[in-house]
């Protein structure tokens, strides 16, 4: 970053030095001296990804836009990312043919522009400057080919004849296709694509939900959800499964159209937004996202994933002002934002003051889903308000089917509950009882184990138990911590060493894994490294004072004999 505002500074004295060498008039230089100046604040401030003030600064330096190249493209991305696509396209069009306007951003959205006012003989010709710039990236390759193929469709009604071979986007691409299309097989379409097993395409189960609602198909509509889990998918799953349990599926027409030429772009855009994302790019990820609300912005709830990249880079004003635009009628997009504001909370406040904010929130919803009491369950079980939690948990479970593994999975966490409190009578018979439901489970056999060796209580069926985890799950940190802890308890010191040595591979900062580290290693009379791992112990941040003094009793007198302890 300092890097780049070294950069400008030279570009800013270079600016200068020529304006004084030309100019022998000092008043205009003064005004080209503030002109630049506002220009560098702009620059400034669109690194800080503060969008508002960059676009303020770039209008008060707005005679540089014919003069200086790179001007006019890093103004075009503050207003698109200020979501003022509109005026970035007038822009555009103000200084078209010049030469500064040749970029491939200010050709798409010339592209968009036209295809949404269904000018398709201009789109085309936008799009073949486009193809101007398509090897710039793998990206700009995906938009070009998907442009060229959806503007023959749009514009023939025909399936295009343009072939692109991007693997699972064109599952994608062809499903929204039929659906515009009305193809009769646009179901086989669809469940093709929610079927394939090279990713997760959950997502689009909103989308073949919506065409089935708009074909009047609702039972077919409902039967797809029943299966659906109500407390651990995705935000648009569960709204959807909420729209058509409440009955309120003229919603669906309300934000997507298959038969919508800019609301199936839209989608492409939200997607092509995730991509950056999961690269980080988060500034090309608003880009095109706000794209994607440009052409269908009755899809508000694709900025969940604005306010989610914003909120990555620490930028909180931006993301509840992103935030702002879930309401109380907007079901689970509303509660997002509740537990996203709590967030925001507690990185500039302390968590004290997150989970007020949240408890008082939660109260005032009159009548919470289960996707709500389970999410503040665990919010109360992070916060180690075990009995709150426990009281949440029991109530969810009361609409859970009792063999489901969503069951299994409320026992669990309410049996790792009552083990924090203590209660270990009720803690086993719920983990035992998950164990029925999902035998081979390596966090509940994991769990539960772990918590019989702390209480040295049935050792051997707990190491059993532990193997049997360690089967399934060769390479969790935590159970492989496990395996370790049982052979060290067992006095089997070699073994113990070998699983607790790999646990400290991956996990070296854990301070668990360094206490029982060194106590195996001073099992194994190697008393002097069995130090250096119990003080490393006390230079982690967060230990207790429980811990510490323990560490401190260890170094002073080792740890209790294994045999004095079981």
């Amino acid at each position: 970053m300092i890097s780049n505002y070294f950069k400008v500074f030279f570009i800013l004295f270079l600016f200068i030095f020529s304006n004084e060498a030309k100019s022998k008039n000092s008043q205009n230089i003064e005004f080209n001296v503030n002109e630049l100046s506002n220009y560098f604040s702009a620059v400034i401030s669109y690194g800080n990804q503060d969008n508002e003030q960059a676009l303020k600064y770039f209008k008060s330096s707005k005679n540089l836009l014919n003069k200086h190249d790179e001007y006019l493209k890093q103004y075009i991305f503050s207003l698109v990312l200020n979501q003022n696509v509109k005026r970035a396209i007038q822009e555009i069009k103000f200084v078209q043919n010049k030469k500064n306007s040749n970029f491939f951003e200010s050709y798409l959205l010339l592209t968009l522009d036209s295809i949404k006012k269904k000018d398709y003989e201009k789109s085309i010709l936008y799009l073949n400057k486009i193809s101007n710039y398509k090897d710039q990236g793998t990206f700009e390759q995906i938009i070009y080919e998907t442009l060229r193929s959806y503007l023959f469709t749009f514009e023939r009604k025909k399936i295009s004849p343009y072939k692109s071979n991007f693997g699972n986007l064109d599952l994608i691409n062809e499903a929204f296709v039929r659906c515009y299309l009305d193809d009769l097989k646009t179901t086989v379409y669809f469940e093709n694509l929610l079927n394939s097993s090279s990713a997760n395409y959950s997502r689009y189960l909103f989308f073949y939900v919506n065409y089935l609602v708009n074909k009047n198909k609702l039972t077919d509509a409902k039967n797809l959800l029943l299966e659906v889990d109500n407390l651990s998918n995705s935000l648009i799953i569960l709204q959807t499964k909420l729209w058509i349990d409440e009955n309120k599926t003229n919603n669906f027409k309300k934000i997507f159209s298959c038969k919508n030429e800019t609301d199936i772009l839209g989608e492409f855009f939200f997607l092509i937004s995730n991509l950056y994302s999961t690269q980080n790019d988060f500034e090309k990820s608003n880009f095109y996202l706000s794209i994607s609300n440009f052409l269908n912005k009755k899809f508000k709830f694709n900025l969940s994933l604005m306010a989610e990249n914003y909120f990555i880079n620490e930028n909180f004003r931006e993301s509840k002002n992103i935030l702002k635009n879930f309401d109380e009628n907007d079901g689970i997009y509303y509660w997002y934002k509740i537990k996203k504001i709590s967030n925001i909370i507690s990185k500039k406040q302390n968590d004290d003051q997150s989970l007020r904010y949240l408890e008082a929130k939660f109260n005032e919803i009159s009548k919470p889903s289960t996707k709500i009491l389970f999410d503040m369950a665990n919010i109360y079980k992070n916060f180690q308000k075990y009995d709150n939690a426990i009281k949440l948990y029991s109530k969810v479970m009361q609409s859970v089917e009792k063999d489901a593994s969503i069951y299994a999975d409320l026992l669990y966490k309410r049996g790792a509950s009552y083990e924090r409190l203590g209660n270990y009578k009720k803690s086993d018979i719920d983990l035992l009882a998950a164990l029925e439901i999902i035998p081979d489970n390596s966090y509940i056999l994991n769990y539960l184990a772990y918590s019989w060796l702390e209480r040295n209580y049935k050792i051997p069926k707990a190491i059993e138990m532990l193997e049997l985890a360690y089967k399934q799950n060769e390479n969790d940190p935590y159970i492989i911590d496990s395996v370790g802890w049982g052979y060290y308890l067992t006095e089997k010191f070699e073994e113990a060493e070998i699983f607790m040595r790999r646990a400290l591979e991956i996990m070296p900062n854990d301070p668990i894994v360094n206490e029982h580290y060194g106590d195996i290693l001073w099992s194994l009379n190697r008393k002097v490294q069995a130090k250096y791992f119990w003080n490393n112990v006390l230079k982690f941040k967060d230990i207790n004072d429980e811990t510490k003094e323990k560490i401190k009793a260890k170094l002073l007198k080792g740890p209790k004999k294994v045999n004095e302890s079981l």
